[in-house]
């Protein structure tokens, strides 16, 4: 594997910032994910570690699960610096792999279970998958491209392995009935996988710091699909910097609710590894519903909730359970997207009616930098704000014409350094180079794609979005790339895509299509939708099509999208 990312000097920054810290610093280690992990299960073995469908694991036996699968990685040829793919929803399965590809020195390559066929063969070679982990409804989308990648081994696990009896047998009855048994000596079960190795030793592999330890996938600033290397540094700093910011979390106590998924860096990095190494039980959701949250939140009982927006707007229009009781909550923290003031004020509202001691925070992030960089704590919650930079980490806002920094409460380009930032993009200097910038202070910062301002206090405002991008249920979803998919389909001459909003999912895409002559009166839309299911994730299929004789054009002959979306603005209003 070739990462082309940039070494960070550690020439500090002006920080104003500061005054809001009592700690002046962080100290990342040369500890592993795992190692750091293993700390925190060591020292607090008989708590919960993790909770699924109310079943309970303590540290000691996720442990010696972790242990069990790196003794079965080994026994199936996996060596250190091999990739292993991870295609799960939030199960235990996914999160012991995941450690455990760590703890014999591999990299845990995490991808979308919902990803199309085509995107998923992608992923499995661009970074020479040798292994992969994938729940079984996913099955025959791995079947339809795995000869065509090099993966030599298919592990497949269901989310009812690790369920309480009666709920599995339940699942297996109902849902696990439409799921085909595959026999094939290239795909084995999840407990026949974990049994092989049963005789083999295996040891912890110390690497350092800057090791490529795990790959992530964006869109980056341009929308085409990247893999994001991430380093073991990279989440341990997270770990260090929500030691500082979270700091009222109890073992002994604490909950949180992980519904982000492990493929995102918010549910990996914020939800999972970091309540992990602090101690805290993760609460394990792989299947959400926005409409039944409160009923979650009232069945679950976490004192730490972290989503994105369509989950809190959910709230204000769900009474599944009206008396629902928030008094144990210590943070409940909204990113990947921002919420307007008076959404805010709504939810806030909401929280303190139903006896929430706090008010909703706010975090700003991009997976570039594994989704968590500022957050809104005590003085630095500044009304419409995204908080202050984590410790360790800074910005500035430049003009994104020259890279100069810009005064305070003027809008520019939001740009990071800190400790974690990415490696770099897998395989793809140009594109790296282009985010990961030397400023003449000698620094080497993120390039966000973000417009927003920093006052004098160093409280960081975001404004909108540079780059053209869609967020849709906290997923960012990238029209250009939707556009490249659907203008390969032999009907279609032109076509672009905007967000259009959506009651639960804040956006979602709507596609503009031209048809060629040949097709004209002849539907096509259903075509259209299937190849667009075929290529794309779930999340990145328009949710509407509209087929025109012509698009908007402007003065010098592009597509006038925004002139698209000022036609829906209007076309809403008057509905």
């Amino acid at each position: 594997m070739k990462v082309l990312g940039k070494f960070k000097k550690h020439n500090k920054p002006n920080a104003p910032w500061m005054k809001y810290y009592d700690v002046e610093e962080i100290n990342v280690g040369d500890e592993t994910i795992y190692e750091m992990m293993e700390k925190a299960a060591l020292k607090y073995p008989n708590n919960p570690a993790i909770e699924y469908f109310g079943k309970k694991t303590t540290f000691k036996v996720f442990l010696e699960k972790i242990h069990s699968c790196a003794k079965a990685l080994k026994n199936i040829g996996i060596k250190e610096k091999d990739v292993v793919t991870i295609c799960m929803p939030n199960t235990p399965e996914a999160i012991i792999c995941f450690y455990a590809v760590n703890k014999i020195g591999a990299i845990a390559n995490m991808i979308h279970p919902l990803s199309a066929e085509e995107e998923i063969k992608a992923y499995l070679i661009n970074n020479h998958t040798k292994l992969l982990l994938t729940i079984d409804i996913a099955l025959e989308k791995i079947q339809n491209i795995l000869n065509e990648t090099k993966v030599t081994k298919v592990i497949i696990a269901s989310a009812k392995d690790s369920m309480p009896l009666l709920l599995g047998i339940g699942y297996s009855l109902t849902q696990g009935r439409e799921i085909k048994k595959i026999n094939h000596p290239d795909y084995i079960y999840y407990k026949d996988f974990i049994n092989r190795g049963k005789y083999e030793t295996v040891k912890t592999v110390s690497n350092h710091k800057d090791t490529p330890a795990v790959i992530l996938h964006s869109g980056g600033t341009t929308g085409v699909p990247k893999g994001i290397v991430l380093s073991n540094g990279n989440f341990n700093a997270l770990v260090h910097q929500s030691f500082v910011t979270f700091n009222r979390l109890d073992p002994n106590e604490d909950s949180i609710l992980t519904i982000m998924p492990f493929f995102h860096g918010f549910g990996l990095g914020v939800c999972t590894h970091t309540p992990l190494c602090i101690g805290v039980k993760t609460i394990l959701v792989p299947q959400f519903s926005a409409k039944t949250f409160d009923k979650l939140l009232d069945k679950t009982k976490p004192t730490v909730v972290i989503g994105v927006p369509t989950l809190f707007e959910a709230l204000l229009t769900s009474n599944n359970v009206p008396n629902l009781d928030l008094s144990r909550i210590k943070y409940i923290i909204s990113g990947g997207d921002s919420l307007s003031l008076s959404k805010i004020d709504k939810i806030n509202k909401y929280l303190k009616d139903h006896g929430c001691p706090i008010n909703l925070g706010q975090g700003y992030g991009m997976t570039e930098s594994l989704a968590a960089t500022s957050y809104t704590p005590g003085p630095g919650n500044k009304k419409g704000s995204v908080g202050i930079p984590f410790l360790g980490n800074y910005f500035k806002i430049v003009d994104p014409d020259t890279n100069k920094e810009v005064g305070p409460n003027e809008d520019g380009e939001i740009c990071v350094n800190g400790p974690t930032v990415m490696l770099g993009y897998l395989d793809n200097e140009i594109e790296t180079n282009n985010v990961l910038r030397i400023h003449d202070d000698g620094l080497i910062w993120l390039h966000t794609g973000d417009i927003g301002y920093m006052d004098e206090d160093g409280v960081i405002f975001y404004r909108s979005r540079l780059k053209r991008m869609i967020v849709s249920s906290g997923y960012n979803v990238y029209p250009s790339y939707i556009e490249n998919i659907i203008s390969q389909h032999p009907a279609v001459l032109s076509c672009t895509v905007i967000g259009i909003p959506h009651p639960y999912k804040v956006e979602v895409p709507k596609a503009f299509i031209v048809l060629k002559s040949d097709y004209l009166g002849i539907n096509v839309k259903g075509s259209i939708k299937s190849f667009c299911e075929k290529h794309l994730s779930k999340h990145s299929v328009p949710y509407e099509f509209e087929f025109r004789k012509s698009l908007p054009r402007t003065l010098i002959g592009k597509v006038d999208f925004k002139k698209l979306i000022e036609e829906e603005e209007k076309k809403r209003n008057k509905e």
